[in-house]
């Protein structure tokens, strides 16, 4: 499973085609890939800003508390893996419309192996700077939607016009699932339970 995920960076193409007919259940998925590449991000926060903090222009890093930072980052794991599984759910549902039923496994499969970039963007929130972060998760965004857009045509075999379309309709829900998380995230620290900074 990791070799797919070297695949996506090297090869993304040949490997989505490999994926296409490579069979592996959901649980397979989630103990082999989703449960280890979605701790990156979290653990990464847990440590950067337990241990160095946010560098903010040339004041001194802002950190959390240890126990704050761990909420926060078992908070993020918990949401990054419901996020994968509503995805590929939405994107099971979706393949009805194009005559294509890859089944709830295989969508998740796919939402998984489209969300590695974010994932290994993770990485960067051990040195949590603001500019480092943005680019990083820039960079890491796009090269999702790159993958989305290029993967559905040959994960689903339909026509890459049909794939166009689909591919935007999956995006629109992340986005709206991302914006629903951030409104949670202030309504959660309206009601004080912010991070609390050592």
């Amino acid at each position: 499973m990791i070799s797919h995920v070297a695949g996506l960076f090297t090869h993304p193409h040949k490997e989505w085609e490999e994926i296409r007919d490579t069979q592996e259940s959901v649980s397979h998925l989630y103990f082999a890939h989703v449960l280890f590449l979605a701790l990156i991000p979290p653990v990464s926060m847990f440590i950067g800003t337990t241990r160095v903090g946010w560098v903010i222009g040339d004041r001194a890093p802002v950190m959390l508390t240890e126990s704050s930072a761990f909420i926060m980052s078992a908070l993020m794991y918990l949401a990054l893996l419901v996020g994968v599984g509503v995805i590929g759910a939405f994107i099971d549902w979706m393949s009805r419309t194009y005559d294509s039923a890859p089944g709830l496994a295989r969508s998740i499969v796919f939402a998984a192996y489209t969300a590695t970039p974010l994932f290994v963007a993770g990485l960067c929130a051990l040195y949590p700077n603001v500019i480092l972060t943005m680019l990083v998760g820039i960079g890491a965004v796009f090269y999702t939607v790159y993958l989305l857009y290029t993967g559905i045509p040959i994960f689903m075999r339909i026509p890459e016009d049909e794939g166009f379309i689909y591919s935007s309709s999956i995006l629109t829900i992340g986005l709206v699932m991302f914006v629903a998380l951030l409104a949670i995230t202030v309504l959660i620290w309206s009601f004080g339970f912010g991070p609390v900074h050592a």
